[in-house]
């Protein structure tokens, strides 16, 4: 159901939700759970009613803080893995570009089946555009699917690649950087207790010496991260990520490291005192977003550089106190190869394609539906065609961009489809937490890490104070545009 007005969600409500100011109480979580929330998050995502559609999100995010499901900063767990307190295990990072509430549903499940602490959600500043996900919807569809399968404990929502343009940077510096600045404050006041700062986007490898080609890179990485520790809730520690080497370049050295490392705490040095720095750093082992692509639509085998990611998790967390190191674009990696993150000291693995490929790959999607999305990614983007891409590869590389346009179509699939697809994205999951040995980690996540709840006030469509404010639109960015 689509509630089409307040009043309709008001007595939708009744019995089940009671609201108390800026507060939510929940009255019979069995009915929460059952219909109220799928029409709640359905409404939150599809309403054409922004009061509606802002209410829904409210509802869901208090209640699901009145459940125990609160958003949450990774910090104290990175800085016990700093510490060597706490290790064996590697955290996943997984972005949702469609299908979210069956995704993290199927995650959720996986989780409580594994006792699993720590999962990360995340989504790109370039997948906010082309999937039509701005972070408040999409943390209330996460702690809808939370809600929904009986998920307890933190709730960790980050910002990934939260990436200055080089474009962009080129002729406005200040301008982009101050774009990402108001993206991580939208994300912040939306829950996001985790920002990954991308500004390797800008690392000129042209110049002399490893300090001067990361100048750029950790001047900007400093300034934002005294920017977040500026606006950061009280109470809240922010846990902030830098990257020294861009995805799918040259691989990352312990140079690099020390080089971007010593500047970035100068920076943030003469920008306050007593500030704390990052708590990972990305780096380039070998990997691509996607995977590199054959003719045939296939992806070629990748042979990521292990060694060195052991090598820079091991200096970031001796030299400085991290967590470690953290490898993007690995969903696409062969299966034998996730156990490897763990046994080399990997804090974090950031994982996406693979399962957008799942989705649409299955044998539940329907096959009108995804012909009419390759249809219109050959007919509306056909600029973004290389000129020596075959059909297989284009459609590979580009499909990522139907989500949103579609999103709609895909969250009206009937029932024993989800649940189909579902079943395959949690078998799935449950594989690769086992890989990355998070199982049976709920009581160590739960030992370091206590979730503080920050007041969100209750939205003028159900208050009456104000105008209603409509939602931003997204904006168009691709990765280091």
């Amino acid at each position: 159901m689509l509630f089409s007005s307040i009043d309709q969600l008001r007595r939708a409500i009744e019995g089940i939700l009671k609201i108390e100011r800026d507060n939510v109480r929940v009255l019979d979580e069995a009915k929460l759970r059952g219909s109220l929330i799928d029409h709640l998050v359905y409404s939150a995502v599809l309403s054409d009613d922004e009061g509606v559609k802002q209410a829904a999100r409210w509802l869901i995010r208090r209640a699901g803080v009145k459940l125990g499901v609160l958003p949450s900063s990774i910090q104290p767990l990175y800085e016990a893995m700093g510490r060597s307190e706490v290790k064996g295990f590697t955290v996943p990072a997984i972005n949702i570009r469609g299908l979210t509430y069956e995704t993290a549903q199927a995650i959720f499940r996986a989780g409580l089946k594994g006792s699993v602490g720590p999962i990360i959600f995340e989504i790109a500043r370039s997948e906010i555009g082309y999937t039509e996900q701005r972070p408040s919807e999409y943390a209330c569809a996460i702690t809808a699917a939370a809600i929904k399968t009986g998920w307890r404990g933190p709730l960790f929502l980050q910002g990934d690649h939260f990436q200055i343009g080089v474009k962009k940077f080129a002729v406005e510096p200040q301008k982009e950087v101050d774009s990402v600045k108001e993206l991580i404050r939208e994300a912040i006041e939306a829950g996001f207790y985790n920002i990954d700062i991308d500004s390797s986007t800008v690392v000129d490898l042209s110049k002399p010496t490893e300090e001067e080609q990361q100048r750029n890179n950790f001047t900007i990485a400093a300034d934002i991260t005294a920017f977040i520790r500026q606006i950061q809730p009280k109470g809240v520690e922010v846990s902030v990520g830098g990257e020294i080497g861009e995805v799918g370049s040259k691989n990352s050295t312990v140079g690099e490291l020390r080089a971007f490392m010593g500047g970035y705490l100068k920076e943030l040095t003469k920008r306050g005192k007593g500030l704390k720095g990052i708590s990972k750093i990305s780096v380039q082992t070998g990997t691509s977003h996607g995977g590199v692509v054959l003719p045939d639509g296939s992806i070629a085998k990748v042979k990521l550089d292990f060694d060195t990611l052991q090598t820079l998790s091991e200096a970031a967390r001796k030299e400085y106190g991290m967590s470690g190191a953290v490898q993007h674009g690995a969903s696409t990696l062969p299966d034998e190869a996730f156990d490897n993150f763990p046994k080399r000291g990997t804090a974090e693995v950031h994982l996406a394609t693979a399962f957008q490929n799942m989705i649409y790959d299955s044998t539940f999607f329907p096959g009108p539906l995804r012909e009419k999305i390759y249809d219109y990614i050959r007919r509306d983007l056909a600029g973004e065609k290389g000129a020596k891409d075959t059909d297989e590869q284009f459609i590979y590389k580009t499909r990522k961009k139907g989500f949103g346009p579609f999103k709609k179509d895909m969250w009206n699939l009937p029932p024993n489809v989800l649940k189909g697809i579902g079943k395959e994205l949690e078998d799935k999951f449950l594989f690769i937490f086992d890989k990355l040995s998070v199982f049976k980690t709920k009581n160590v996540t739960a030992r370091v890490v206590k979730p503080v709840d920050v007041p969100v006030p209750a939205p003028a469509s159900l208050t009456g104070k104000g105008p209603v404010k409509r939602e931003k639109k997204a904006e168009t960015f691709d990765e280091g545009e």
